[in-house]
């Protein structure tokens, strides 16, 4: 089961954006999110989810590659 669905849900509450927008090719600059409204937006992700995200740095540019990531983090957990 993707977790897109959910991270559109909540970017839409954060972010105030609009929900054509949040398409996975959509590149998290050209929403307007700078480094500091991501982390604050993980950490979000790490509470609704019931989740903990890798300590180590991840490259995450797009929406797809924020799905790819907690998709991965939510199957590890549950094995």
């Amino acid at each position: 089961m993707s977790s897109l669905p959910t991270i559109q849900r909540m970017m839409v509450e954060q972010f105030d954006l609009k929900i054509e927008s949040l398409t996975p090719d959509a590149t998290l600059e050209s929403l307007g999110l700078d480094s500091l409204s991501v982390i604050e937006f993980m950490f979000n992700l790490e509470d609704e989810l019931k989740i903990k995200l890798p300590d180590e740095r991840v490259e995450i540019k797009t929406l797809q590659d924020v799905t790819d990531l907690v998709d991965r983090i939510v199957a590890e957990q549950a094995a």
